[in-house]
């Protein structure tokens, strides 16, 4: 049997680095080789991906982020035109709207080659954190990026995105809804479960047995992270023997110590240490409205902590008010601490919200995620070939 040949570009390919590229590893585990062959061409990353043919391009580290890298398809064209010309891609992959997304997208169709794309980062909502000191640029910037969104993915055959909340934002700036389809995140629910609970490892880092609110995500602005210092805030003033847990490193990491200097910072941590932590704790806080999906929220959640959430961004689809945790208005710091007063001392409500949050989120199987990305690929291959008839 012929095997279905795909063209995977990305900006990083290193493993465990966020969500985006965790999703993406949990499909590159599960490719069959008797049925796919894959070539890989991306910026930053290992050597080689798997067994599979792999074709590093030079890159630059982006400014204020420098784990984050861009690849630069202009120092590579030759060497990827050749590799892709002896490869003879079916099918398209291209994980981000960048230099060397747009690269691939033109490559892909000059040839008439499908492009399939996974909607990883919400870039739109960056704009209110990266320009908050130039206001007036806000809507021009966002309204050029929306545009370049729009021409990009609605050149892709196929997109998949986490959530009915981006679904209608992207449909809102002009993107084509027969192209997109629902597609979420798994979990793997044996790393991240309530059995991990030892309440001996966080007892360790506070050095007492208070209850404990926890926030786990890059420290980065985009975040909302001025809303989760003025929940910390109203804590320490209303509830100061209540311990802040804050699991993550960043760019912000230096201004979250000062601004909450009360709070217990373990930066970044693997998730195996992660996965006690979450069932360790009480509370769970994340008031980001950037997130395209918010793998942390599912994470606590699958893990049996209470989440207390922004009601926006990709995050809000996790929750049904009340019943598997709350929802807040975004910015309003006096909402998130009064849900999370209820959970503390409403121990019948909490139970409930553990149980359901536990039965939520036992329904997300990467298995069943992965099965459909390669159906969709073996689908979109057939064009190739019937093209090629």
């Amino acid at each position: 049997m012929k095997k279905i040949r795909v063209a995977f570009f990305a900006e990083i390919l290193t493993e465990d680095l966020d969500g985006a590229v965790r999703t993406m590893f949990q499909l590159i585990k599960r490719i069959d080789s008797e049925r796919f062959d894959f070539l890989f061409i991306y910026g930053s990353g290992a050597d080689t991906i798997g067994n599979f043919k792999s074709l590093k391009i030079p890159a630059i580290s982006l400014p204020f982020v420098t784990s984050y890298a861009m690849a630069l398809p202009i120092f590579a064209k030759k060497q990827m035109q050749q590799a892709l010309h002896e490869f003879q891609a079916d099918v398209i992959h291209i994980a981000t709207p960048s230099l060397l997304g747009h690269w691939a997208l033109q490559y892909a169709g000059e040839r008439h080659i499908p492009v399939i794309s996974i909607y990883h980062t919400h870039f739109i909502s960056y704009i209110d954190y990266y320009f908050k000191h130039l206001p007036f640029l806000i809507k021009p910037v966002k309204k050029v990026l929306a545009q370049k969104h729009k021409a990009f993915y609605n050149s892709c055959d196929k997109i998949y995105v986490p959530s009915e909340s981006i679904k209608q934002e992207l449909n809102q700036i002009g993107i084509d809804l027969h192209r997109m389809q629902l597609w979420k995140r798994g979990i793997d629910t044996d790393l991240f479960s309530p059995l991990k609970k030892d309440k001996r490892v966080v007892q360790q880092l506070t050095d007492n047995n208070q209850p404990v609110i926890m926030f786990a995500s890059r420290l980065v602005w985009e975040k909302n992270l001025e809303t989760l210092f003025a929940i910390y805030e109203q804590m320490q003033s209303k509830h100061p023997e209540v311990n802040f847990l804050v699991a993550g490193n960043g760019t912000a990491f230096k201004a979250c110590r000062g601004r909450m200097k009360n709070a217990i910072f373990t930066s970044k941590i693997d998730h195996s240490k992660l996965s006690i932590l979450y069932a360790s704790a009480d509370v769970f806080v994340f008031p980001s409205v950037s997130e395209t999906y918010g793998n942390v929220v599912l994470e606590a959640m699958a893990s049996g902590l209470p989440c207390v959430i922004a009601d926006g961004g990709g995050s809000q689809d996790f929750i049904k008010q009340g019943v598997n945790g709350f929802k807040c208005q975004p910015y309003n710091a006096a909402d998130y601490v009064e849900k999370i007063e209820i959970i503390l001392t409403n121990k019948v409500l909490k139970k409930h919200i553990v149980e359901e949050g536990l039965n939520y989120s036992r329904a997300f199987n990467w298995e069943e995620l992965a099965c459909t990305y390669f159906n969709n690929l073996q689908q979109l291959a057939k064009r190739t070939l019937l093209m090629a008839v």
